[in-house]
């Protein structure tokens, strides 16, 4: 890869880093106020009427971001007709789910959710509309424009849930914002100059229709993958159980959403143009894998030492300390897949992709049939025994393309990575145990712990990454 790209990739991170820490932590912070006023079974409800929502979302633009980044003809005209199919798919999946909520939220133990899945599902066509935005941004390494539709819509929807919680609205209060950003995403995003206009070319809709049926189906397995868990909670343990479980999920979600992401949103494009042009992948694909083990890793040791301090959101969610730990290691696989993922894609097999995905989609069904009624915690290590047992196979799929990196450069990646959190964690779990950081529902000592350990994985990665770190201030993911 050339210089100039590398350098491009690496500021396309930092900008697509930027939108998403953005949104992402106004996420977090609606999460955290919905947590303080909203019960567990209101907070159960939520969860389940946006993960029947994301369901929706994801239909809809099945292969959207993928289509654009790969095609070779002009992107502006295949993303006018992708936009024509995507948003007439979510006017028509807007309706399904209008029509179906009540059955369907029946059949899953909450009824009352049933409301709250009308409402968000108003939002689907322009969500449809904003991800095609998305798409030609991505597709030219343009994350800067990003910035505006999707940091600005997220804040706007978090300003207007919180104040909405706060006046005691309710659960209402989280749909009625994420309408609000689904709104103002695509309005922000032609005020950024990433307007896209209506459009349709039947060749351009025959290559896409080729991509999105072995696309489109993976995408789905993928968003039940993040899904079914809730479903099944709710089906067999009620809305309690999935506003504890929920809580647990969404703080281990952040890294993935904040980190993971945001590479394999760069990743794909750069690596897709990288195979366009017969370049070898192998190096990309181990600088990208480096990054997200490093980062991700240091987040998620701070939330598997931290996680008996969720009660410092109150005692009620106390339950979700086990699973977050869990959560943390689940974590962890779901990142490495993201940036593997983007690599089989961008070789051209995407049938592979889908095998992979619907091997991790079969192996969580049976545990959730297996062991879903033993609980949250049980339905965490499942997750956790599931990802893990799909990572091998996805790095296999990888190496038999020739875009993997290798067992000894992939085994020295893990070690320096648990070397540097054994360096942090140690220390901060033995002062723990001895009371320096007082109970568990202790702000100031909690905020401590945090900074120490951080500062620990820091300073250890910063040695033990000391040849990465140069070579990225060289020229970025060469």
């Amino acid at each position: 890869m050339s210089s100039g790209l590398g350098t491009r990739a690496v500021r396309g991170s930092l900008w697509l880093g930027a939108a998403n820490l953005v949104s992402k932590s106004s996420q977090m912070l609606v999460t955290l106020v919905l947590a303080a006023v909203l019960a567990e079974a209101q907070l159960g409800a939520i969860a389940l009427a946006v993960s029947l929502v994301n369901l929706g979302q994801v239909v809809q633009s099945i292969g959207v971001y993928d289509v654009i980044s790969r095609t070779g003809r002009d992107p502006r005209r295949m993303a006018g007709t992708m936009l024509t199919m995507s948003a007439a798919a979510g006017v028509l999946l807007a309706a399904a789910l209008v029509a179906a909520a009540g059955p369907i939220t029946a059949l899953l133990g909450t009824p009352g959710a049933a409301g709250l899945v009308r409402l968000a599902a108003v939002g689907l066509p322009f969500s449809a509309v904003g991800g095609v935005q998305m798409g030609l941004m991505h597709r030219e390494l343009d994350f800067r424009r990003r910035l505006l539709p999707d940091g600005g819509s997220a804040v706007l929807g978090a300003v207007v849930t919180i104040a909405l919680a706060l006046s005691g609205v309710g659960p209402a209060a989280l749909v009625i914002g994420l309408v609000c950003t689904a709104v103002a995403q695509p309005l922000l995003g032609a005020l950024a100059g990433g307007a896209v206009r209506p459009r349709w070319d039947a060749a351009a809709a025959a290559e896409a229709v080729r991509w999105i049926a072995v696309v489109g189906p993976a995408a789905v397995v993928g968003a039940l993958l993040v899904n079914l868990d809730y479903l099944a909670v709710g089906h067999v343990l009620g809305p309690a159980a999935v506003g504890v479980y929920s809580l647990a999920y969404r703080l281990a979600w952040v890294p993935y959403i904040m980190v993971a992401v945001v590479l394999g949103a760069v990743a794909f494009p750069l690596l897709a143009r990288l195979w366009r042009e017969g370049a070898p992948l192998a190096e990309t694909v181990t600088r990208f894998t480096r990054a997200v083990l490093v980062v991700t890793g240091g987040l998620y040791l701070a939330l598997a030492v931290l996680s008996d301090r969720i009660v410092l959101l109150g005692a009620r969610w106390s339950d979700s300390a086990g699973p977050l730990l869990l959560l943390a290691g689940y974590g962890m696989g779901l990142c490495l897949l993201q940036i593997w993922y983007q690599a089989v894609k961008a070789t051209g097999n995407a049938r592979r992709y889908l095998a992979l995905e619907s091997t991790h989609l079969a192996l969580l069904t049976v545990g959730l049939a297996l062991f879903v009624h033993k609980g949250i915690d049980a339905v965490a290590a499942v997750q956790f025994g599931a990802v893990w047992l799909v990572v091998p196979l996805a790095w296999a799929a990888m190496r038999n393309h020739g875009v993997a990196p290798s067992s000894a450069e992939l085994a020295g990646m893990v070690l320096r990575v648990l070397a540097a959190g054994a360096v942090s964690a140690v220390p901060m779990l033995a002062l723990d145990h001895a009371g320096v950081f007082g109970a568990g529902d202790s702000l100031t000592g909690a905020v401590a712990e945090a900074v120490l350990l951080v500062a620990g994985y820091a300073g250890a990665t910063l040695l033990l990454q000391r040849g990465e770190l140069a070579a990225l201030r060289r020229g970025g993911y060469r």
